[in-house]
């Protein structure tokens, strides 16, 4: 085989063996660019028919791979330089950990340079490929993906939010729902309704000496009830600090309950009774699974001071010490209990010596939202005694109208309650009634 052949041939075998390697990974672009060129000079000359010497072939491979080989280097380099500077600038605005906002502007600042030169990184020193032949073969070109940053604004934490709970919410279980402390928020409905009674206490009276009214008023059945109820948080995070997520909190409440004898023109239409409701509250997020796939939400305990701040004959008052519990289920039912115990008070001047037998000494309250629109509501109250006194509340809200809040939460409702039992006021501690009571309630606000 005489020169040429084997000049040929041998260009032709590199060739092959660069694609090859290249297209295995075993050989870098760069490399495999080399070779190719060089075993295409080879070709280049066999084709032109340069004669060649068996003493001039070697000098001339000399010489072509030199053209090729400080080309690559090159290259090799500046890849190298370019992919230390990007994971050197990379690595420093990560390192900023202490500083979110300088670590933020750095992160910027690095993404405007990727986009500034997104390829000038990998192809400003890459050889061109020789464009004498049709045959040419072409390069790949490594280039640099732009970097995009995304970041968005947590979601204010809101008690309101349609995220949450109805328990999470109301008692402000989480941290996404937590609205802070000693902002103004609904406790029990504030609510104006008419009602109307199988009777009324006309002459109250009580064990006690010396609280019995002397005297009958001539009482209508019809009243107007009025309910006011608010309860701020005046601490959180006592127990919980440790809690990315729970929120413990204590609040302050504060009921007041008046019936209006506005039908009474007789009378001069006077307040026949007010209710009046101070308490302490400290509430405890819970997360426990309960049978049924209902989840206990919170424990609690409660101290409550409830009179009618009248004198004598007609005071009524007692102190309780409460143990509270909530759960829910499906965000479609939940459930509110309550468990008290009276504070004892002196014989002699003890307004209501039985109102614990009465009245009760437990209460449950359950809701089912039968829709967005609509809920029932029941709460029971029982003396936990062998003689059974006690309450139940019957009660159906209908929402009216949109109050603007997240989730078109509306805290308006039409509200109806049948009651029937002892307690639908102090005064009435110990007289049984039936009560009829329907009104607009501010619920939640």
């Amino acid at each position: 085989m005489d020169c040429r052949a084997s000049l040929a041939m041998t260009g032709m075998f590199m060739e092959s063996v660069a694609r090859q390697s290249m297209q295995s990974g075993a050989m870098d672009c760069f490399t495999s660019f080399a070779m190719t060129r060089l075993a295409f000079a080879m070709a280049v000359l066999f084709i032109k028919g340069t004669a060649w010497h068996s003493r001039s072939t070697f000098p001339a491979l000399l010489s072509i791979a030199a053209c090729a080989s400080p080309q690559w280097a090159n290259a090799q380099d500046s890849v190298t330089a370019s992919t230390s500077d990007h994971l050197q600038s990379w690595q420093q605005c990560s390192a900023l950990k202490q500083d979110a906002g300088a670590r933020l502007a750095c992160f910027d600042q690095w993404a405007q340079r990727q986009g500034e030169q997104p390829h000038t990184s990998a192809t400003a020193t890459a050889p061109s490929p020789r464009t004498d032949s049709p045959n040419a073969p072409t390069l790949p070109v490594a280039a640099v993906a732009p970097v995009i940053i995304t970041m968005t604004t947590p979601e204010p934490h809101n008690c309101k939010n349609p995220k949450f709970s109805e328990l999470s919410r109301y008692w402000e279980l989480e941290a996404g729902s937590n609205c802070g402390t000693f902002g103004i928020r609904g406790y029990q409905p504030i609510s104006l309704s008419w009602i109307g009674s199988d009777s009324v206490n006309t002459q109250p009276s009580s064990p006690s000496p010396g609280h019995a009214e002397t005297s009958a008023l001539s009482f209508k059945t019809s009243e107007l009830r009025i309910g006011l109820s608010i309860r701020t948080k005046i601490a959180q995070g006592l127990l919980t600090q440790n809690e990315p997520f729970k929120r413990d909190s204590l609040w302050f409440g504060y009921s007041q309950k008046s019936n209006w004898q506005i039908f009474s023109g007789e009378l001069s239409r006077p307040f026949r009774t007010t209710d009046h409701e101070p308490e302490l509250i400290y509430i405890y997020p819970l997360e426990a699974s309960l049978p049924w796939g209902w989840q206990l939400r919170y424990a609690g305990l409660s101290l409550n001071h409830q009179s009618n701040g009248q004198p004598l004959p007609l005071s009524r008052s007692w102190n309780r010490t409460m143990l509270l519990a909530g759960m829910e289920k499906n965000r479609e039912f939940y459930m509110m209990g309550k468990l008290w115990y009276r504070q004892p008070e002196n014989l002699a001047s003890d307004d209501n010596p039985d109102i614990s037998d009465l009245i009760g000494r437990a209460e449950l309250t359950g809701y089912w939202h039968v829709n967005p629109d609509h809920t029932l509501g029941v709460t029971l109250r029982h003396s936990l005694r062998a003689n059974s006194n006690g309450s139940v509340r019957l009660e159906w809200l209908r929402k009216l109208g949109d109050s603007g809040f997240v989730g078109n939460n509306s805290g308006l409702r039409l509200h109806t309650q049948l009651f029937s039992g002892y307690g639908d006021s102090l005064i009435d501690y110990n007289r049984r009634r039936t009560v009829l009571s329907m009104g607009l309630s501010l619920v939640d606000w």
